[in-house]
This record gives C-alpha cells, sequence and structure tokens, in this order.
C-alpha cells in the first residue's frame, strides 16, 4: 500500500500532527509519502520526519497586527500557479490520499478519482454537532471546496459526533515535571513583535519564553525571545506554568494535555480560532482577550492550573482503520478512541 499525506504548512498545528502520525506510519513500514503546502519552502523547520517532502505554494491568508488582512490574501491568492501545482502532482500511484486541509493533493485526487480521506480540525465544522458561534452555512461549504475529500474525520476537544476523533499529541520526553511558578510561554506569531514585547514588560514578576517568527535568541530583562524550534519550544512547553497564544488547535491541544492554563487572543478574521476560544471558554478551560488586553492577563496570572486530559499519543488504531479502508465506519473508530479519555 502507498499513501499520499497532504498538509497545510500554515502555521504550525497541521504539521504537529503530522509528525505523530508520520512516526506510526513508520514504525508500521507504511509506505508513505508527504506534500505540504501554504508557506514558503525556507520556512519549514525540524522536517526529519517527513524525509524527501515535496512543498508547493498553495494557499494561505496574510496577517498584520493579529488580524487576517483579506485584501492582501486576495492579492496573493496566484489561482493560476494553483491550478497549475495541481495539475502537475501525480496522485495515480496511490491507493489513496490522507489530507489534512491540504489543497492542492486533494484537488489533484478528485481530478485523478482517487479517494480522499479528509483528517482536520476544520472538518470537525462540518458537523452540525460542532459549535461554531456563527452562521456557518458559507463556511461549511468553504471548508468541503477547499480541500475536497470522500470521508471526512474531524478532530476536536469533545466527542460531539460520530466523525470526530480525539487529538493525537506525542508524549513529551519529560510528561510531567514540575511547573516552574513565573514561567509563560508565548506564542502570537500573527502579532507584531514590538507589540507583544511592549505587552509583557508591564509583568516583571513572570519569566515570560516568546516563541515568534520574527524573532532572534536574545533576553530583554524577563522577556526571553525565541527563534522558532520545535525542540526548544517543546521543552519551555513542559514545565511553563501557562501558555498565551492565538487560538490555533494545536498547541491549545498540547496544553490541554499537560495540564498548562490558557489565555487565548483568537486570530480576528479567523472563525476556526474564534470557535476555539468560544469552545475552550465554555468548557472552563482558557481565558480569552480580544485584543492585548493588560487586565485579562493580570487575570489570569491568579487562575489556577487545569486538568491534565489524557488525550491519545498512539494513532496506530487510526492508522489501522485507514489501512483497512472500512471508511464508512466511524463509529466503531469514534467509541475506540474517546472510550478513555478523562473528559
Amino acid at each position: 500500500m502507498k499513501i499520499l499525506y497532504g498538509i497545510q504548512g500554515t502555521g504550525n498545528g497541521h504539521i504537529t500532527r503530522a509528525r505523530v502520525m508520520a512516526n506510526c506510519f513508520k514504525e508500521l513500514a507504511i509506505d508513505v509519502d508527504y506534500v505540504f503546502s501554504g508557506r514558503a519552502g525556507q520556512d519549514y523547520f525540524d522536517m526529519q520526519e517527513f524525509a524527501q517532502y515535496r512543498h508547493f505554494r498553495g494557499l494561505s491568508f496574510n496577517t498584520k497586527n493579529g488580524q487576517v488582512n483579506s485584501l492582501q490574501t486576495l492579492k496573493n491568492a496566484r489561482i493560476g500557479k494553483l491550478i497549475t501545482d495541481i495539475k502537475s502532482l501525480n496522485v495515480k500511484p496511490y491507493d489513496f490520499v490522507l489530507n489534512d486541509f491540504e489543497p492542492i493533493s486533494a484537488w489533484a485526487a478528485k481530478r485523478a478519482g482517487v479517494p480522499v480521506v479528509g483528517i482536520s480540525h476544520q472538518a470537525a465544522f462540518l458537523s452540525n454537532s460542532v459549535p461554531m458561534f456563527s452562521k456557518g452555512i458559507l463556511r461549511k461549504s468553504f471548508i468541503k471546496y477547499y480541500a475536497p475529500a470522500n470521508i471526512y474525520l474531524g478532530v476536536h476537544w469533545q466527542p460531539f459526533a460520530d466523525n470526530i476523533i480525539p487529538p493525537f499529541i506525542a508524549n513529551h520526553e519529560h510528561e510531567n515535571p514540575v511547573a516552574v511558578l513565573n514561567k509563560v510561554l508565548v506564542y502570537l506569531p500573527f502579532e507584531n513583535l514590538k507589540s507583544i514585547v511592549d505587552y509583557l514588560k508591564d509583568f516583571p514578576e513572570k519569566e515570560f519564553y516568546c516563541y515568534h517568527p520574527y524573532a532572534k535568541n536574545q533576553s530583554i530583562g524577563h522577556i526571553h525571545l525565541r527563534s522558532p524550534s520545535r525542540t526548544g519550544f517543546l521543552n519551555d512547553l513542559s514545565n511553563t506554568s501557562g501558555v498565551i497564544g492565538n487560538a490555533g488547535f494545536e498547541l491549545a491541544s498540547e496544553a490541554l494535555k499537560l495540564g498548562k492554563k490558557l489565555l487565548l487572543k483568537p486570530l480576528n478574521g479567523q472563525f476556526e480560532q474564534a470557535a476555539n476560544a468560544q469552545t475552550l471558554l465554555a468548557m472552563g478551560m482558557a481565558h480569552v482577550m480580544h485584543y492585548l488586553n493588560p487586565q485579562a492577563l493580570d487575570d489570569w496570572n491568579s487562575a489556577p492550573q487545569n486538568k491534565q486530559i489524557n488525550y491519545p499519543s498512539d494513532p496506530t488504531p487510526l492508522i489501522r482503520w485507514l489501512v483497512k479502508k472500512q471508511w464508512g465506519d466511524t463509529q466503531s473508530l469514534h467509541k475506540g478512541l474517546w472510550g478513555s479519555v478523562n473528559l
């Protein structure tokens, strides 16, 4: 069996989920090729798990000062290039395409008549049971047409429907370290870096470890700037007392598994992050702010830790389900994966 795995490269959440899958594919000796799109090739880092992966320009959104820049997003779309890349990707050698919200491999497979299994957080919003906190007809159409699939599995924090599975979070090297009470991990990649530093400087009692695409490793008093590094990020996440971030799915999932408290600022104009923030707020697992609000940070500092949620780390049951091609039966997969999760 040979599988093509298409992965959305915008942000790091989809890639984090794919790392867990890639390691398991390797352990099970399943032949998988990887395709990424959504960022420039030089901006990928720590990609050892994916061997000789291919990357395309794809589609992504542009941001400015913590919100989606719709006009610039449209200007940078380059639909002609997208169509050319879709036509150039040969998917016929593959038994099926596994797709994490990646448009080029999904549309190439649709053209070639190769089946696509879409597994993503975005796919969860196709279910009417998942809270979206706004009218979702157009957004559901966008999800389907952005990366079309024959079968959709959604990934979410709650078992909202039979085709929704929990996130797979890799076991950390130091799974239960003692949290450093004054240490806070900050990951706000869509915010202006200077604005983040200005925001944090008024809280000298905390040591902030701030990862950002434009940061260089240096310390400004109690603010420790860090350039992108998966290893460094996980080390700091393991013993931090809490996480300040946008409302992306994967970082929040890792924080929930480790029992870290969350202060979220959803990316303005991105419905998925808005829904994520509201869902975690309703679960009592996060504080939410809509701008870099000092009062929100002050209130959050005194909040207790979250209880750990034991989301699974081993995707073997999912991969065996994929390989058997019994894709119509999502109920048994759903039941098996959620059975031991302590919600």
